[in-house]
């Protein structure tokens, strides 16, 4: 058991750091579209590419677009810390029993 512990627990520790990594591509993309930056840049591109999958889907099933704003990066943001703060610690809770037996 200490074997799948140990997995489990490691499991939340690389979700926990995917989604940091994630929530902070998220952010550059919503200030990235304040500047209106090239968009020939390998970075936007990236950024963009990484993210638009995400935001797209969102998009596709809920209209998030008020006054001219689309708040579906606010979204998927409460999204990422609902999992940071409910999914990743209970894995962790969950190898840590699987340790103690």
């Amino acid at each position: 058991m200490y074997f799948i512990g140990y997995l489990i627990r490691a499991m939340a520790n690389i979700l926990n750091m995917v989604l940091t990594i994630y929530l902070w591509i998220i952010i550059a993309r919503a200030v990235l579209s304040w500047v209106n930056p090239d968009p020939y840049n390998p970075i936007v591109r990236f950024i963009h590419n990484v993210t638009e999958p995400v935001l797209g889907k969102l998009r596709s099933k809920m209209p998030l677009y008020f006054g001219g704003m689309d708040f579906s990066p606010m979204i998927v943001i409460l999204i990422i810390v609902l999992l940071t703060n409910w999914l990743v610690p209970s894995l962790d809770q969950l190898g840590q029993g699987l340790l103690r037996q």
